[in-house]
């Protein structure tokens, strides 16, 4: 990636997914990164393979987040947040308010909302002072309010909208220590992982990405993102998605 120092380093919470993986792969072949970081929920605490080190991390356990900024110490150039649930454990897109649940409604915003900001609190103190640094967080279209056309898949929605403010606030307020400090969303299409498995039916030919495909879009996007991109939400083909 031309945008970044050499021996930079990058972090990806959520490196053991569909989209995270794929992205550690892939910044694992960069020899611009000195190293890499992998946070995860089945990875060991210092386990490492060449320039890739391992991180246990529990999106939905603070302490699990500080203990892995403790641990990387910084400073961090690249901190991508691959994670985000769509279903799982009984629970499935609400098509109707009538099946909104409390419970439901909480692991979702725990893992779409909660844990990113939580992600951000212990380590964008992490990203450098001056220079390029930046905060990413896949977010998705469906969490732009003034696109929403078709209504449902609540928590989903909110969730990612409420996302979406926190990465403006972010933005916002990085830019007063640094600016140029860039936090976005990233909307990476629909990818063929265990999120979108059961919706993917009515996916158009050619809008099924494969993790590999995605993330090398989504990193094309990062490397040419500029100050004035913070606070938005970004797609896999660099168009701006609506608030």
């Amino acid at each position: 990636m031309r945008s970044f120092p050499s021996n930079a380093n990058a972090v990806i919470v959520g490196a053991s997914g569909g989209i995270g993986a794929a992205l550690l792969a892939s910044l694992g072949q960069d020899p611009g990164f000195a190293t890499i970081h992998a946070l995860g929920r089945s990875f060991e605490n210092g386990a490492r393979e060449g320039r890739i080190q391992q991180h246990h991390l529990d999106l939905t356990d603070e302490a699990t987040i500080q203990a892995a900024a403790q641990r990387i110490a910084g400073p961090i150039h690249l901190l991508i947040v691959a994670t985000g649930t769509l279903h799982g454990a009984g629970r499935m897109p609400e098509k109707t308010y009538r099946a909104m649940d409390a419970s439901a409604l909480l692991e979702t915003f725990r893992i779409n909302t909660i844990g990113p900001a939580l992600v951000a609190k212990h380590m964008l103190p992490l990203l450098p002072s001056a220079g390029r640094g930046i905060f990413a967080a896949l977010s998705a279209r469906v969490g732009s309010i003034t696109d929403n056309r078709m209504g449902g898949w609540h928590g989903y929605r909110a969730s990612k909208a409420a996302l979406n403010m926190i990465l403006l606030n972010l933005a916002i307020e990085a830019a007063r220590r640094n600016p140029d400090t860039i936090c976005v969303g990233l909307h990476p299409g629909t990818v063929d992982t265990e999120l979108s498995r059961p919706f993917q039916r009515g996916v158009p030919d050619g809008k099924l990405f494969t993790p590999e495909l995605s993330a090398s879009r989504l990193l094309s996007v990062i490397d040419e993102l500029q100050p004035t991109d913070s606070g938005h939400v970004l797609a896999w083909d660099g168009a701006t998605v609506p608030p």
